[in-house]
């Protein structure tokens, strides 16, 4: 018999509890708290992350069929729904934000000699958002359209790794391009992005932090030629030029050359207008990273199956906006492990294993490793035989 620690508690070695602390401190979160702590709230959430519970009832009844394990897994107080549903109502979000943006940092520190599939030792984000639709019944807070609630993730994706550098929770009606305005951008570093972040004011401004920025440009964009560059036609290029802005705000607002690229995937057989302020890349490299968008639409689709950010346990903003955090958290601390462990199985066959594994007491790594996976003969040769063969 294994007289270990059970994996959940293995789990949480990689949580950072005293920086935690500072987060509860900082917001006051265990103010007037007796029992049930901040703590207490994040180990029942992340358990109901890695689990994949449909709702507060399924939370409580599972954890009280635990039992005695729940004090191996460092949860003291005794779990009820209704106490549950008052802390992810009342206790400040932002808690948790703060935790997610320590663990991001962490994270990001590991994979940060992760190889891009390209030959590029600048860092790489990708910059997009996801809707999360919402009742409007259940949600007025956050109406989007007339029939409709949602909230908005905008997401700045680290791409080495795959790791969520910045994240900003908003409502639905919350424009994308104002993301940018929260963003902390490095020199040197290339943002991709589709259209729909092209404000050439804002974009200016990432030209003058000596940041590159990638996007696609809109048909309708008005602009002169200035130079021209030949390019290798096999390989879907059709054009590389230097162009000024002529439209009247526009060129105002970005005075400054740009580089447009067109571009013909054959593979989609679909056209492509890159815009960027990067005139050092082959037009064939702008190319390629701007197919790496493509990672944090992978992302988003990740998060939303196997992680609960499309229903919620609670309705109101505060609730919403923290089980969205701790979802992350639980995201990137799941990434550490990996990397801590050097886990070759991928981040979707952890989060199943460990969903089932939680109370059990197998090192981790071990539930990963060949012969773990594998069924001892022994225990084959003593099932019986519905035929003869």
């Amino acid at each position: 018999m294994n007289h270990g620690r059970i994996v959940f508690s293995q789990i949480m070695d990689y949580f950072p509890r005293r920086r935690f602390k500072s987060c509860v401190d900082l917001y006051r979160g265990d103010r007037r708290v007796k029992t049930f702590t901040c703590l207490d709230q994040f180990y029942c959430m992340t358990f109901a992350q890695l689990t994949g519970r449909e709702s507060l009832r399924d939370i409580e009844a599972c954890l009280r069929a635990a039992g005695p394990k729940l004090y191996h897994a460092g949860m003291k107080a005794r779990v009820s729904r209704t106490t549950l549903a008052k802390a992810n109502e009342l206790r400040d979000w932002r808690i948790y934000r703060d935790l997610a943006l320590i663990l991001i940092d962490q994270a990001r520190r590991l994979y940060a000699h992760q190889p891009l599939a390209m030959n590029l030792k600048r860092a790489v984000y990708a910059l997009d958002f996801t809707v999360i639709d919402l009742s409007l019944t259940l949600f007025p807070w956050a109406q989007h359209r007339r029939r409709k609630s949602a909230v908005k993730v905008h997401t700045q994706l680290d791409l080495r790794g795959n790791i969520p550098a910045f994240i900003r929770i908003t409502g639905g009606q919350t424009h994308d391009v104002h993301f940018l305005d929260h963003v902390m951008f490095e020199a040197g570093a290339f943002y991709i992005m589709d259209k729909g972040y092209i404000d050439f004011q804002r974009l200016y401004h990432i030209h003058q932090q000596q940041s590159f920025f990638v996007t696609r440009a809109k048909n309708n964009l008005a602009f002169t030629r200035r130079a021209s560059c030949p390019v290798d036609k096999s390989r879907g290029l059709r054009s590389d030029q230097a162009i000024r802005l002529t439209g009247p705000k526009s060129s105002a607002y970005y005075p400054e050359l740009l580089r447009r690229i067109h571009y013909v995937d054959t593979e989609l057989d679909k056209r492509f207008l890159f815009l960027t302020n990067n005139f050092n890349l082959s037009p064939w490299t702008i190319a390629r990273l701007y197919k790496f968008r493509w990672q944090i639409e992978l992302f988003f689709k990740w998060i939303k199956q196997h992680l609960r950010i499309k229903a919620f346990y609670g309705t109101t903003p505060n609730a919403v906006k923290t089980q969205v955090w701790i979802a992350i958290s639980v995201y990137v601390l799941v990434a550490i492990l990996k990397k801590e462990l050097d886990l070759k199985a991928s981040m979707y066959e952890i989060l199943q294993v460990l969903g089932v594994m939680l109370f059990e007491k197998t090192p981790v790594k071990n539930l990963f490793s060949a012969d773990f996976n594998n069924f001892p003969k022994s225990l084959l040769r003593n099932q019986l035989l519905l035929f003869d063969l």
